[in-house]
């Protein structure tokens, strides 16, 4: 019995957050479609990947590239499945994630994003990239300032085996969906000034599993989901 229980977890789990995301989704007049579910499978064991990989869920987060170094080789051979990187990236390790991933979340640099343009081998489609910016002002936090993102944004477009695709952040906690929703706006208005600039921007890259319904609110159409999948973090 336990051991049933222990194989059939990770079902209902993808299948509650699914659910989730196509409620809220629905609730706020958006095609669930057009939001797309990354697993955040940071400290989480190879086997609780698989698990999720083999019920067709197709793309992991990771934070830490040491962590991923070890793990995508046994995850995913056969290069099968979509990595996103979205942790802090120091600049002696863009090569490796330059190779591996297909998106990176966190770029906060135009060091970095100079130095994944350079390792982006040409036989890979480009690196999509969103900038992520520090929308709450607490200090702990990554990310660009607001006022400096149009500035970074007009150098990375012009970087060779990247794309710009748009905004990432991890807005301070918040209780409530209101209050979520107050948070995660200044990423929003950010994202639409973008737009009126001209920027060919496709991608808002927030929420996750205590805010999910807020960011879906608000636009999302990355949510970075790791509790709610994999259960508390190791």
């Amino acid at each position: 019995m336990s051991q049933s229980i222990i194989q059939t977890k990770p079902q209902i789990r993808l299948q509650d957050v699914t659910r989730q995301l196509c409620q809220a989704a629905r609730a706020h007049g958006r095609d669930p479609q057009d939001i797309k579910l990354v697993a955040v499978s940071k400290t989480k064991p190879v086997e609780a990947i698989l698990a999720l990989a083999s019920l067709g869920q197709a793309r992991f987060a990771e934070n830490y590239v040491d962590e991923a170094r070890r793990k995508i080789p046994l995850c995913d051979p056969n290069n099968r499945l979509e990595w996103h990187f979205i942790g802090t990236l120091q600049s002696n390790k863009t090569a490796y994630v330059a190779r591996t991933f297909a998106w990176v979340h966190s770029l906060d640099r135009l060091k970095i994003a100079r130095r994944l343009s350079a390792q982006r081998p040409q036989c890979l489609p480009d690196l999509n990239l969103c900038l992520q910016v520090n929308i709450s002002g607490e200090a702990s936090k990554s990310g660009v300032a607001p006022e400096q993102a149009f500035a970074m944004a007009d150098t990375i477009v012009s970087l060779p085996k990247v794309r710009l695709r748009g905004l990432m952040a991890v807005p301070a906690p918040a209780e409530g969906f209101q209050r979520q929703l107050e948070a995660l706006r200044p990423l929003r208005t950010l994202y639409d000034a973008f737009l009126q600039r001209g920027y060919a921007f496709d991608t808002l890259s927030m929420g996750m599993s205590a805010d999910l319904d807020a960011a879906i609110a608000m636009g999302s159409t990355l949510v970075r989901i790791g509790t709610a999948l994999f259960g508390s973090r190791n």
